[in-house]
This record gives C-alpha cells, sequence and structure tokens, in this order.
C-alpha cells in the first residue's frame, strides 16, 4: 500500500487580473518520489512552487503539504518545507555558519551543531565556514542556500532553477545531495531548463504548457503516450512534442 503523497495540487487555478498563470492543475509527490518540472518561460512553475510555499494563495483550489492545507495550516506546511529560488537572497553581511544558526534559530532545529559540519563537507562548503556571503560567488551562495535548506530535515523540498551557476562539480555534488534526500523519504519538486541534468535525476516528470498540464509520468510512460516518436526519445525531444504540438482539434459534431 502507498504512503500517503507528501504533496497534493487538487484543482490549482492561480489568476492575475485577467491573466491565467496556472489552470487546472492536478499532481502528487509521494515520499522518495523527485518530480522534475518544466515548461518554457511564463508556463506556472514558478507560480506552483510559490503557491505550495504560501508565498501567495491560490486564486481556487487545494495545496496540501506533509498532509497540511497551505491555505488552512499555513505554518506547519511551512514547517514542513525548504525552498530554494532561481536567486537566493542571502545576508551579505552574515557569514556562512552564521546562516546555519540562524535558521536552526528559525526553525528550532535541536542538535545543528553536530549536523551543520555534516552539510558543510557535503556540500564542499568547509573552506567557507566564516567567509561572508557578500563575499562568494553565485554557486557558492546557492550551495549555501541548499544546505540552510537541509538543515531542518524537511519532508518536502521545493527548487527552482537549483543548478544555476554551479560548476560541473558542484552539479554532481547537488545531485547527489538531492538523491540522498529523496532515498531518506523526502518528497521533491526540481524545476530546471537543463532537461538532461533533470532527466538523469527525477523519477518522473510533469510539464506544463501555459499553465495546463501536458503530461505526468515516467520517462517510459511519456515514450508510451507519444508514440509517433522513437522509442528511445530523450527528455528533450519528449518536452519538445508535447509543448510545440498543435492541441488535437474536437471530434466533428453528428
Amino acid at each position: 500500500m502507498n504512503a500517503s503523497p507528501l504533496i497534493q495540487v487538487e484543482d490549482f487555478h492561480k489568476t492575475y487580473g485577467d491573466t491565467v498563470a496556472v489552470r487546472g492543475l492536478n499532481f502528487t509527490v509521494q515520499p522518495g518520489e523527485i518530480l522534475g518540472l518544466i515548461g518554457a518561460n511564463g508556463a506556472g512553475k514558478t507560480t506552483t512552487l510559490r503557491a505550495l510555499c504560501g508565498i501567495f494563495p491560490a486564486t481556487t483550489g487545494r495545496l496540501r503539504v506533509a498532509g497540511h492545507d497551505v491555505a488552512r495550516e499555513p505554518l506547519q506546511a511551512k514547517r514542513a518545507l525548504a525552498y530554494v529560488p532561481d536567486d537566493p537572497r542571502l545576508f551579505d553581511a552574515l557569514t556562512v555558519w552564521e546562516h546555519l544558526q540562524l535558521t536552526a534559530a528559525i526553525y528550532e532545529v535541536s542538535g545543528w551543531k553536530e549536523r551543520a559540519p555534516v552539510l558543510l563537507r557535503e556540500l564542499e562548503l568547509e573552506e567557507k565556514r566564516d567567509a561572508l556571503c557578500q563575499d562568494l560567488s553565485r554557486g557558492m551562495r546557492q550551495k549555501v542556500a541548499i544546505a540552510c535548506a537541509f538543515l531542518h530535515a524537511p519532508q518536502v523540498l521545493l527548487f527552482d532553477e537549483p543548478l544555476t551557476g554551479l560548476d560541473p562539480r558542484g552539479i554532481r555534488t547537488m545531485k547527489e545531495a538531492l538523491g540522498q534526500q529523496a532515498k531518506a523519504g523526502a518528497a521533491v519538486i526540481l524545476s530546471s531548463h537543463l532537461l538532461s541534468l533533470v532527466e538523469d535525476l527525477c523519477t518522473h516528470y510533469l510539464i506544463l504548457r501555459r499553465g495546463e498540464r501536458v503530461f505526468l509520468g515516467s520517462i517510459a510512460e511519456a515514450r508510451a503516450a507519444f508514440t509517433d516518436l522513437k522509442g528511445d526519445a530523450s527528455l528533450e525531444d519528449l518536452f519538445f512534442h508535447a509543448t510545440e504540438r498543435e492541441p488535437a482539434l474536437p471530434p466533428p459534431l453528428p
């Protein structure tokens, strides 16, 4: 019997005035799964992630994180998740260690002084422990944000372009770290335009087009769904096929 999903999105709509950003989105993410959230710019990826975080409310629909309704139980939902945006806002005047200390205080993390050095070592930040964040490269700042995200051992991890600014070694480290979090039972959503890297890491994929779901499933299910593509089609092939083909015409009226 499957465990309860850690992420549940039911009939999610988000509008800004007359603009529809997301329309009728439904999906779940189970413990141990890594969902690749992919789509062109403006497809609704970041909107979906921010709504799950409670940064802004859904226009209609229901979003749940670790069993908590994001609208009705925002504090409980936020305690169960971590969100790393594409350009994390760190405090320039704080060191890497002080960021971990601040995160531990906010989330009331016990034993953080034992866990923090492990994270610094895994993310190759040991030598930067006492460096001010204003002196770090973008890739290093990204790693600091990820270390802070991992510190309170969240059940749900949401990443918006987490590989931006990382060098090849940093990308490998990041992929290994995400895999370890999933193996430990976390539910992960990873939004990225780097499709070849997403394909290596994710267990299944959600493809959005103009705010609507056009595919949800594994790479094998995608190849089966789009039968006019080759059987060894890459995620990139499947993505362009799903997002750039013309929608099917409705059947003629009798």
